[in-house]
């Protein structure tokens, strides 16, 4: 048989098994937006009904109108972009200098980061909520937010990882020349870390725009609400209103979706060399 249509052949089954998992991890995104549309006599009906009849369109603005939920939009947003903006921020430099640079006890400290990573968070949840009582930030969203501009380790690890496969000639090229070392990573390395760089960051902004233990924990004051937790307290006050709900939470899924799509390429890519060399 033809080699050619060999690989053509396990192509095409390979395409096949995609298609059909991708479907699979479809039909709760489609459950979600057609209960979202349905009237609330329709939800639970048996055998369900995939397709609303009829479209109940209103039920996005009365799911907004029920709960503050540009004030909780708004919330959010600043949490995600500042979390966010600060693990772009420091684990890149902290990855780099595990990666390139050689000081005594780099191994060590790498070391003591990959253990903090096996410790489960449940294990420093309340070593923490007391830390952050003592500062005074507790009902802030401060310990949101301050962490994860020290690092993150899983982030640096990945980074780490990314920055190994880079050549050394790079840097060496540019330090007989004058630069220093700040100036190699800056105008050097990290531009070409970008794809990992970004992956990091969508990691971050999906795991900030979707928490809910964090400002379970130390959000206090409703003004300063997420919308993870306003989904909860709409769940509470109005456990009957399912396709309200629901209208919350495509509205709540429907920016990362898009985020993913267009970075979609770059996400890959970043994740994909960041296992080259380590």
């Amino acid at each position: 048989m033809n080699p050619t249509h060999v690989k053509k052949g396990k192509n095409a089954v390979a395409h096949v098994f995609l298609i059909i998992a991708s479907i699979f991890f479809l039909v709760p995104f489609i459950w979600l937006v057609s209960t979202s549309l349905k009237p609330i006599d329709q939800v639970f009906t048996f055998p369900p009904e995939w397709i609303p009849k009829p479209f109940e369109w209103e039920n996005y603005s009365r799911a907004i109108e029920y709960i503050p939920f540009w004030k909780y939009l708004f919330n959010t947003s600043v949490i995600t972009i500042l979390s966010t903006l600060g693990v772009v921020l420091s684990c890149p430099l902290v990855a780099y200098s595990f990666s390139k640079l050689k000081w005594r006890g780099r191994n060590v400290l790498f070391a003591l980061t990959l253990a903090v990573m096996m410790i489960p968070a449940q294990v420093t949840m309340i070593p923490l909520f007391l830390l952050f009582n003592k500062l005074g930030w507790v009902g802030t969203s401060l310990p949101l937010i301050i962490p994860q501009f020290f690092g993150v380790p899983f982030y640096i690890f990945l980074l780490r990882q990314f920055f190994m496969g880079l050549p050394d000639s790079l840097r060496e090229a540019a330090k007989m020349d004058g630069a220093s070392e700040l100036r190699v990573y800056w105008q050097i390395m990290l531009p070409l870390a970008k794809p990992a760089v970004l992956a990091v960051g969508l990691f971050q902004l999906m795991a900030s725009w979707t928490d809910f233990l964090g400002p379970l924990l130390y959000l206090t004051n409703e003004d300063s609400y997420t919308l993870s937790l306003a989904l909860q307290q709409f769940q509470n006050k109005q456990g009957s209103e399912w396709s309200l709900m629901m209208a919350v939470s495509t509205l709540m899924t429907i920016p990362i979706i898009l985020l993913f799509f267009f970075l979609q390429k770059t996400f890959i890519k970043g994740i994909t060399f960041s296992g080259i060399k380590g």
